[in-house]
């Protein structure tokens, strides 16, 4: 038979398939979330989450310095607040006994050469549980911005390389912008959270830092999942008002809006493999349903070949010990 185009030549062999391989993963793309509380000695399991851990700040330091020998050292820290410093106005978060704060603090310290990324945002230190002021079902968005301003600086002061406001609350990446540059923290970084989704993935996470909201809902800041052109609306103005770094949260149900931000922006494009995605592998791979690291190895792979230049997922750990293992 006379065939003129042969794809399958491309895959005849593994050295083949290697040489042509058009997506590739290392590690430095990676951010491995952490969780921490305040304690000594802490390592609690998260139910909803196989595998990863409420750390205490002793122990966090331990694994990051782990996976900083393999090559994993890029870190997004979230606190677990005890209920009796919530408040309404979140006043825990830019106090100086935080432990938050203090984390910041000694993760830079003892972990000097790795990125320390903070997340600035309400939710876990506010009584109504929610990104923003909470008043009568309202969210008050401009009066958010004075704490998000308040708790940026004091992450800043902590040593924070990178911010990540995740409040979707408007205007918030140039009022943080300003709030760090008048405060002469004009090297520190803002990794929005761009196109925030109303999403269903989230329990795992709200589980892990107890941070639902006590009433209503998120639907008036967080996006509809329905909403494509949206994204690119919200990615105009954090550009604009100074992000340095485009995220899209989740990611394995928004795999076009990776793919719109990365053909819009020349700003790197961050994806958040999210709680929710990683347990349904965890939860499939204990049943027997799939291969546990052939999953992970497909879902991180489809979403860098979206565009994402970098992936924050709870799997990081797990592939910087497989790309070692696998490119000695």
């Amino acid at each position: 038979m006379e065939i003129s185009h042969r794809p399958r030549r491309n895959r005849r062999t593994e050295a083949v398939r290697n040489m042509v391989q058009e997506t590739r993963l290392h590690p430095h793309q990676l951010i491995l979330p952490f969780f921490l509380v305040d304690g000594e000695g802490i390592k609690n399991e998260i139910s909803s989450m196989p595998g990863v851990y409420r750390f205490s700040i002793d122990l966090a330091l331990i694994e990051a310095s782990e996976c900083a020998e393999l090559g994993l050292k890029n870190f997004i820290l979230f606190p677990a607040i005890e209920e009796k410093y919530k408040d309404k106005y979140a006043t825990w978060s830019y106090h100086p006994d935080c432990f938050y704060l203090k984390a910041i603090a000694a993760f830079k310290k003892h972990l000097p050469d790795c990125t320390v990324i903070t997340d600035v945002a309400m939710d876990p230190y506010s009584s109504d549980g929610h990104d923003g002021i909470y008043q009568d079902g309202v969210i008050l968005n401009d009066q958010t911005l004075a704490v998000l301003g308040k708790m940026a600086v004091a992450q800043a002061q902590a040593g924070a390389d990178v911010m990540g406001p995740s409040d979707m609350m408007d205007g918030r990446v140039q009022f943080i912008r300003k709030a760090l540059d008048d405060a002469g923290f004009t090297q520190v970084s803002i990794m929005s959270y761009t196109a925030k989704y109303a999403s269903c993935f989230y329990g795992p996470f709200r589980e892990a830092l107890d941070s639902a909201p006590k009433h209503g809902n998120k639907l008036t800041y967080q996006m509809h999942p329905a909403n494509r052109r949206e994204a690119l609306v919200e990615a105009e103005h954090d550009t604009f008002e100074g992000a340095d770094y485009l995220m899209v949260k989740p990611a394995l149900a928004y795999l076009d809006i990776i793919s719109d931000l990365k053909s819009y922006s020349h700003l790197p494009i961050v994806a958040y493999n999210v709680s929710g995605e990683y347990s349904m592998i965890k939860a499939s791979a204990e049943k027997g349903w799939v291969n546990e690291q052939a999953a992970m190895l497909e879902v991180l792979t489809a979403i860098s070949r979206a565009g994402a230049d970098i992936i924050i997922t709870y799997f990081a750990r797990a592939f910087a010990e497989y790309y070692r293992n696998n490119n000695a």
